[in-house]
């Protein structure tokens, strides 16, 4: 099957390559195209639209091989161009889910199936709904990333308020109010972090976001981190001992991100653990095979492995004493607003879990969890040497224009 993805984004085509890498089981090229190449043998074409960029005249632009990644704000230029009303839209940015849905729709109509036909009416259907959803559903994170925006600062000011009572700026207070006014303290925190994820998560898709690279230590973020939770561990009588092993002096990261990952992990460890259980910590130099781009696997589960097992990277598990999480929600819960019913879901509504595979996600690392003889552990790979990940973007161009004129073959 010959695959066209008419783009320049680097990232939309990384991501049909997963996509595709996992939905097809016989013989496939995905190819990058500009709108000037010429495409139309192929057997699905993936149309990341600009405006400002004509659609050649193909005759059959609206059929069910041709999918159209288009803005919201740029539908009414596209229809105009179209000069249709049934072609297949999804609205930009599109999630991966999305995406993967209906490619694997579209690829699985190809072919002489006597039920293409209505096969292709019932995707026109999908894509129609879908779109309406989107927009939807774009209405409503504008106005989430707003309210959000603005609720976190009062949440801001009330720490800060809380803080300087604690220091005796405004007087002097007995341990009592001092108890009193951590836990305040504390709670506002809490809730600034969840507002602060809810932010980025609702902003994520529309802002291509690098961290701020610098060469840090990871026993700081942890001992700050340690230091947010000290709270709810003592209450809950909670054991934590963390141990970091040397290696990590090639680590470079944006240190604010990195303490917020360890903070979510390290709250969401303490809510599930019974009290007077523990919570085991683990840093090490570890060897990654990168070549797999799946965020969500472990590393012993990729299907390519290297010769070279020299450490590459860095990995911290954090291993509790609470109950197992559900197999089929391994890589659910670190999905955006999922959760699964009952008392013990650690997704948590899809708020810290979340943000956390965002966080190391554009570290170009990976976080995953599952289950062991001691209990649940999330893990936190990040690569040691940065040289080997994405350059900058002059030579990013070169590499890209290199791999533009490039087939990439896969067969399951």
């Amino acid at each position: 099957m010959d695959i066209v993805l008419i783009s320049e984004d680097r990232e939309l085509y990384r991501v049909c390559l997963e996509i595709l890498d996992e939905i097809l089981h016989q013989p496939w090229t995905l190819s990058a195209a500009s709108p000037d190449d010429a495409i139309s043998q192929a057997d699905l074409c993936i149309w990341d639209y600009q405006a400002d960029v004509p659609l050649p005249n193909y005759g059959d632009r609206v059929s069910s091989k041709h999918l159209y990644l288009v803005s919201r704000k740029d539908l009414p230029e596209f229809r105009r161009q179209m000069a249709v009303a049934e072609a297949h839209i999804l609205l930009k940015p599109v999630t991966p889910v999305t995406l993967a849905a209906f490619l694997g729709f579209a690829v699985s109509s190809r072919g002489n199936d006597p039920l293409r036909e209505d096969r292709d009416e019932i995707l026109q259907c999908l894509v129609q709904t879908n779109l309406t959803l989107q927009e939807y559903d774009q209405d409503r994170t504008n106005f989430l990333a707003r309210a959000v925006h603005d609720f976190r600062a009062p949440l801001t000011a009330l720490s800060g308020y809380c803080g300087l009572m604690l220091d005796e700026s405004f007087g002097p207070i007995n341990e009592t109010q001092q108890e009193v006014l951590g836990r305040m303290r504390h709670s506002a925190q809490r809730l600034s972090r969840m507002a602060s994820a809810m932010f980025q998560l609702s902003i994520a898709r529309h802002v291509k976001k690098r961290p701020d690279f610098e060469r840090g230590d990871l026993r700081e973020c942890l001992d700050q981190a340690l230091h947010e939770i000290a709270p709810f561990a003592d209450e809950r009588r909670i054991t934590v001992t963390p141990e970091l092993e040397a290696g990590d002096d090639g680590l470079f990261f944006e240190p604010g991100q990195m303490e917020q990952v360890l903070v979510n992990i390290l709250d969401n460890a303490c809510k599930f653990t019974p009290k007077a259980g523990v919570i085991e910590i683990r840093g090490y130099p570890f060897f990654w095979e990168r070549r797999s781009g799946q965020a969500g696997m472990p590393p012993g589960a990729e299907r390519r492995r290297s010769a070279n097992q020299e450490p590459n990277s860095y990995r911290i598990d954090i291993t509790d004493s609470g109950a197992a999480i559900p197999k089929e929600h391994l890589e659910s819960i670190f999905e955006e607003y999922a959760s699964y019913s009952g008392g013990r879901d650690r997704s948590g509504g899809g708020l810290g879990l979340a943000i956390c595979r965002l966080i190391v996600t554009q570290h170009e690392g990976r976080v995953w969890a599952e289950n062991t003889e001691l209990g649940p552990r999330f893990s936190i790979v990040l690569p040691l040497d940065r040289s080997q990940l994405p350059v900058g973007d002059a030579e990013e161009d070169v590499a890209f224009e290199k791999l533009r004129r490039l087939n990439v073959h896969a067969a399951v």
